[in-house]
């Protein structure tokens, strides 16, 4: 062990017995820290994610998978239409996008065992099943862990809020939890939230409260280390830099688009939280969480298919078509996913109820395959066909599209090293 090491070990050891770590305690974390399993993140073909949820559990049949020769109350009532890749046929009300099929991968063999919303959504965010133990981090916060910032934007932002609790930070440090923009874009007045100096401060002020604020950092930190602290010091310049950037300000302005391509989005809340994220990808978002839509439809499915679809697709088809033209669309992978799907058959209230044996996800850019379905259901959309895919190898796909290798271990309260995935494979035959 060389002079410097072994000064630096015991300055360490100093430090833990300070904060009330005993040796063989030190040693431990020590030790397991280096057991560590530790790949390099570097940037992958995707540089940015576009996560767009539907919330409560959208129907395949309703959509990505229907049923056309199947017996009527299977089937449903609605109808189905082709797309531009042979073969392929969605729900009659995704006209728009039946037109860029051949920009997309339907996987329509999505399958986990957690019925109840709160475990199936967790599985979604998180890549893990529920645990009462430990508290996993989303993709996104995951991503804002691996990759350092990028622009003066905030590298993991939710459209219009933080959907739920599993979109946040899990074990990780809270300062990887995602900026909320805090208020609806399609709303009128749409400001987002704490993004303007308040009344009365002007720039020579702001600079001064900044170099303030440093000084009393440094003194704080000085004194305690914890991560409260950090996550502290870390929102406050991130907050700085956005306040301070007129690029970041502006990326958050839907003004600064034309009426020409509000009017191609759609003047509704998909078409506005569809073009903004857009927009913030694009100034260098990283990780980008949209929800859209309330899908459990549990009742007259129908109705709720034609309130919440139409919009959907012409904010969808738009935002891939949008991002293919800008040249981002190679570099940015977009995603459509609820926490399960819908059962096989019609209920008596005509509607369906919870399924999460099988159900379709969305996949499109970011180093995805174009104009393919992988996998299949059965003729009554009730288990996968062939090849069943989980959200382990989904969720692994997709930190292998950003260039995160999905076993690497992050550590964990009480010195667990904790894989990004567990158990998960990145699904070859998705990618382009």
């Amino acid at each position: 062990m060389s002079l410097k090491q072994s000064r630096r070990d015991f300055l360490h050891v100093g430090f833990a017995g300070g904060i009330g770590l005993t040796l063989p305690e030190f040693l431990r974390m020590k030790s397991a820290q280096a057991e560590l399993k530790h790949y390099e993140s570097k940037e992958g073909v995707a540089k940015s994610v576009i996560f767009i949820y539907l919330p409560g559990g959208a129907a395949h049949q309703e959509t990505w998978d229907p049923k056309p020769y199947a017996p009527v109350e299977y089937r449903g009532p609605m109808g189905s239409i082709e797309t531009n890749v042979a073969g392929v046929r969605l729900n009659e009300k995704l006209a728009k996008t039946a037109k860029i099929m051949d920009k997309l991968t339907i996987c329509r063999s999505m399958s986990h065992g957690e019925a109840a919303h709160e475990r199936g959504t967790h599985n979604m965010f998180t890549g893990y099943r529920p645990s009462p133990a430990l508290q996993f981090p989303s993709m996104g916060s995951v991503v804002t862990h691996e990759f350092g910032p990028k622009n003066s934007m905030p590298q993991y932002v939710c459209i219009p809020n933080q959907p739920n609790e599993f979109a946040g930070t899990g074990y990780l440090s809270s300062s990887f939890a995602p900026f909320s923009v805090g208020s609806d874009p399609a709303s009128n007045g749409f400001k987002v939230r704490d993004l303007n100096l308040p009344g009365g401060v002007n720039d020579q002020r702001f600079t001064r409260r900044r170099s303030l604020l440093s000084a009393v950092n440094d003194h704080f930190v000085s004194k305690e280390k914890a991560d409260s602290l950090d996550a502290v010091d870390t929102f406050y310049k991130q907050a700085y830099d956005m306040v301070s950037s007129k690029a970041s300000q502006e990326a958050f302005d839907l003004n600064k688009e034309d009426a020409k391509t509000r009017d191609a989005y759609g003047r509704s809340q998909a078409g506005a939280r569809m073009l903004l994220s857009r927009r913030l990808v694009e100034a260098g978002a990283r990780f980008v969480t949209m929800t859209y839509g309330g899908w459990d439809m549990h009742d007259r499915i129908q109705t709720g298919i034609e309130r919440n679809l139409p919009s959907f697709d012409q904010a969808f088809s738009t935002l891939i078509t949008d991002l293919s033209t800008r040249g981002l669309l190679k570099s940015t992978l977009v995603c459509v996913c609820s926490e399960f799907g819908r059962t096989p058959k019609i209920n008596g209230t005509a509607g369906r109820d919870h399924w999460p044996k099988v159900f379709s996800v969305v996949m499109a850019g970011g180093g995805i395959k174009g104009g393919h379905v992988y996998g299949s259901s059965d003729a009554i959309a009730s288990e996968p066909e062939d090849n069943p895919l989980s959200v382990m190898d989904w969720a692994s796909t997709i930190y292998h599209c950003m260039g995160i290798v999905s076993d690497k271990e992050l550590m964990a309260p009480g010195d667990r090293p904790i894989e990004i995935v567990n158990g998960g494979k990145v699904v070859q035959d998705l990618l382009a």
